[in-house]
């Protein structure tokens, strides 16, 4: 006859137990009634706001408030939420204690382009995105014949820049002209800075910068200048008023 290991039949009831608890706690955690919604940005700007979050939410799923965990499709509301045209990206999840959260990330707008009678920002992605009611971005203002710039090269002009914690600050505007050069205006000074086609753009805008900071250490010296030419990858020309 076999001993016995007590041991072994201890460990296996105590297994079984965790498992009946974890079981049990899950089943009653799943049939648990929201309490409500916590909603959560991950970056200042301000495209939507939290009441037209709370909004979106209300039309399509009503008051979430009483509905329990285990009947809300979290996906279906992340899909919801990322429909919105300010909205790149939203995490929705069911919390602890009873709340449904939702982490939301806006997109990043990094020009505003006037063309005709429209206008729109394009965002780091390169992607058309409507302007808001809420917020405006302080990004370049493109105009002109932007057609003549192909999109993918305007798009990595305009995230060069804003990429760049000095040509940020510095350029306000981008025009296209009809031949498909692209001319910039300065922040601070009344000159026009003449890129050219959009290619070396980082040979040609270090150069800007170099010339820029050596220029304003010589007083008004930049004041004087009616236009920047960077078209020569080699040199800065400039014409003086």
């Amino acid at each position: 006859m076999k001993k016995i290991k007590w041991n072994d039949v201890r460990l296996v009831l105590m297994l079984g137990l965790v498992i009946f608890l974890y079981s049990f706690s899950s089943k009653r955690n799943e049939s648990r009634k929201l309490k409500g919604a916590d909603i959560e940005f991950t970056d200042n700007e301000n495209f939507i706001t939290l009441e037209k979050v709370n909004k979106l939410l209300i039309q399509n799923y009503g008051n979430v408030m009483g509905i329990e965990k285990v009947k809300l499709d979290l996906g279906s509301v992340e899909k919801t939420l990322d429909k919105n045209p300010m909205i790149q990206n939203a995490e929705v999840f069911a919390t602890v204690d009873g709340k449904l959260k939702a982490v939301i990330t806006q997109r990043k707008p990094i020009a505003r382009v006037y063309d005709g009678d429209s206008s729109y920002y394009i965002d780091y992605e390169g992607r058309q995105m409507p302007l808001s009611e809420n917020y405006t971005a302080r990004v370049p203002l493109v105009s002109g014949d932007i057609n003549r710039v192909g999109k993918k090269q305007l798009h990595e002009l305009l995230r060069y820049i804003y990429d760049d914690d000095f040509l940020k600050k510095n350029i306000i505007g981008i025009e296209v002209n009809p031949s498909g050069g692209v001319v910039m205006k300065n922040r601070n000074y009344d000159c026009e800075i003449f890129l050219g086609s959009v290619v070396s753009i980082d040979r040609k805008f270090n150069n800007y910068k170099a010339f820029f900071q050596d220029a304003i250490q010589q007083d008004t010296l930049i004041e004087q200048y009616k236009t920047i030419n960077l078209k020569f990858t080699q040199q800065v020309v400039c014409t003086k008023k």
